[in-house]
């Protein structure tokens, strides 16, 4: 009973008034104690006089303590910048004290300004220990009445330097602590076997399983803010192996205010892993990009047009017309928006290969910024159904860049793909037409038209990641075409956000290619999803090498043969240097295509393909046939 008494009490928080009263009456007692001390514990000094002098010294503790607000702190969460608050405070109660005895004694005041300046030393430091210790004493209170009532999970932290300190105190200091450190770990061989905050410091040999089970450790946290992703894979499959649960804390430039929180500290993720920084943008020019206008997105519902709409929101846009024939996702995307308060915005079924509907759109809506993302781009499937690349990847492009120059949009953007280089496959081939398309409108009206190519987005619709992941859950074994395939890896939120920053900085004509770090092998991304899984490779599972599939690359590039970029202010976005072209004779091409019909037979209209795009050699498809005759 007293118990739970004690426990509804320590939900409660103490009025700041009454921390401040609690604070005075510790700087009563402690006036008093040292004039005890200062007379050896007798009491043969003057009492009338220290009681004359009190009232002073309250004064002036009651104007340091509201100078620094070393009272408005919440108590049981006092940390080490509280503690250097009350220091502060009481130094300055201990100057304003030296300062009014200078004067007692130069001018010959009142002795109630007088005070020994022994006593004022040792009241100093009796305030800091008292006032200090007090404080730590109620959180440990605090704390410990929690405790009867909390499960907490026992933890250690991965990283004793800074970093890991702000992780404790994080930790120490959450309000719904749930997290209980019992250790560091740390590679640095001198702090091995030290202690810091009373907890020692282990080497990474040290965590056994018998280590675990006697500590009843469930989780370890790395702090490292420098952490190497080849040494965060390490970590982690030596971590999963004991069994244990991985999480990380984010990088500085991520923390709340500069301040880190238990709420940001996460389970390690698959992008932890690819070897290179996050991209952070912040540009406040963008704003002026996009307020106010009226902004149109095909392919809406897909992984990077959702992401582009989802981003666009943070801008005062007039109005936002989303578009895409997938009647189900697009209306999840919708409810999100709905559910997030999202305003201004509409959502329409609607197919960008019919261009009399799109033209409707137009007319209805009048957008001036268009981000076209519409498009098919499984190589697979595409190498099977060429008319259908066409029919969306060039002729839907066509309907879409054609209207946004007849109805004087500002700003076109393609979102086009790195498999548009050099393509070995339809789908490549078929968004690399429609980047010379949008090239060959240029200065044909006030629209600019704006490219940007990139690689493979982690996560998004039909990816590696999703499969992976299908397949782990499925008990494996995780299936990859090749054992040397690479590919370029960014997260869709980063490559959204380069889009956006790309749109606001082209002035027409320009193809932006995104710094996308190194390339990563699927293979060796299988295994790290594999482990972040807690599963052992290959005895769990496996990974099954199937062979290259039709039109599939080895490795993947940014840039075309003959090409070559030029900076731009942003070092993660560059722009292309595309060869010159024949417009016109391109142009008549493509619009050639775009006449294809679904009974034209696949092989004809592949060798449309190769004509518009000579750099076009398939790989490891039927398509090869028509190389060969070119030869």
């Amino acid at each position: 009973m007293l118990m739970e008494l004690l426990h509804k009490i320590s939900n409660r928080y103490a009025s700041k008034w009454l921390v401040l009263i609690f604070d005075l009456c510790i700087v009563v007692f402690t006036f008093f104690i040292a004039y005890l001390i200062r007379f050896n514990f007798s009491l043969v000094f003057n009492l009338t006089l220290m009681l004359k002098q009190l009232p002073f010294v309250v004064l002036a503790a009651l104007i340091s303590f509201l100078a620094v607000g070393s009272h408005k702190g919440v108590v049981r969460f006092t940390g080490y910048k509280d503690v250097i608050n009350i220091i502060i405070g009481v130094n300055i109660l201990a100057t304003i004290l030296i300062i009014s005895t200078f004067f007692s004694r130069k001018f010959n005041f009142d002795s109630t300004f007088n005070i020994s300046g022994t006593i004022i030393y040792i009241h100093l430091l009796l305030n800091i220990l008292l006032l200090v210790g007090s404080k730590l004493v109620i959180k440990s209170i605090y704390n410990n009445l929690q405790q009867d009532y909390k499960t907490f999970t026992n933890v250690l932290i991965y990283g004793a330097g800074n970093s890991g300190l702000i992780t404790y105190d994080a930790i120490s200091n959450d309000p719904k602590r749930g997290y209980e450190v019992v250790g560091f770990i740390d590679d640095n061989p001198s702090k091995i076997g030290k202690k810091i905050n009373l907890l020692i410091v282990y080497g990474l040999d040290k965590i056994t399983k018998n280590f675990i089970e006697k500590n009843n450790i469930e989780e370890v946290i790395i702090s490292i803010q420098s952490v190497d992703s080849t040494r965060l894979l390490q970590i982690t499959a030596q971590l999963f192996e004991l069994g244990l649960k991985v999480k990380i804390v984010p990088p500085v430039q991520q923390w709340i205010d500069g301040d880190l929180s238990v709420g940001q500290i996460k389970d390690v993720k698959i992008e932890d892993l690819l070897g290179r920084e996050p991209i952070n943008i912040i540009n406040p020019s963008l704003n002026n990009e996009y307020e106010n206008q009226v902004i149109l997105i095909t392919g809406a519902a897909g992984s990077i047009g959702s992401e582009i709409a989802r981003k666009i929101n943070n801008y005062s846009y007039k109005k936002l017309i989303l578009i895409d024939s997938a009647e189900s996702a697009l209306y999840d995307l919708q409810q999100e928006f709905v559910q997030n308060g999202f305003k201004n915005f509409t959502a329409i079924v609607a197919d960008v290969r019919d261009y009399g509907r799109m033209e409707h759109l137009f007319n209805t809506y009048k957008p001036k910024l268009v981000f076209h993302a519409a498009a098919y781009k499984h190589v697979p499937f595409m190498e099977n159904n060429p008319y259908e690349a066409v029919s969306v990847n060039v002729r839907g492009t066509k309907n879409v860049a054609g209207l946004s120059v007849k109805h004087g949009v500002n700003k076109f953007i393609l979102i086009s793909t790195d498999k548009a280089v050099n393509p070995t496959n339809v789908m490549g081939a078929s968004k690399r037409i429609a980047e010379l398309y949008v090239n060959c409108l240029k200065g044909k009206g006030q629209t600019k038209f704006i490219t940007t190519r990139f690689g493979n987005v982690l996560g998004s619709n039909g990816s590696v990641i999703p499969l992976f992941k299908k397949q782990i859950e499925a008990g494996g074994p995780l299936t990859v075409t090749h054992s040397e395939i690479t590919r370029y890896f960014m997260t869709i939120p980063e490559a959204c956000q380069l889009v956006l920053e790309a749109s606001a900085m082209g002035n027409g004509g320009e193809i932006f290619v995104f710094d996308m770090g190194r390339s990563v092998k699927i293979y060796d991304l299988a295994k790290n999803m594999i482990i972040l899984s807690g599963l052992r490779f290959p005895e769990d599972i496996d990974i099954k090498i199937t062979g290259l599939r039709p039109g599939e690359k080895i490795y993947e590039e940014l840039l075309a043969d003959g090409e070559n970029t030029k900076p731009t202010y942003h070092e993660k976005i560059m722009i292309a240097k595309t060869k010159q072209i024949d417009i016109n004779k391109i142009e008549s091409k493509i619009l050639n295509i775009c006449k294809v019909n679904s009974k034209i037979q696949t092989l004809e209209i592949v060798s449309l393909i190769k004509e518009i795009i000579p750099e076009y050699i398939s790989n490891n498809s039927k398509y090869e046939v028509l190389d060969s005759k070119n030869k």
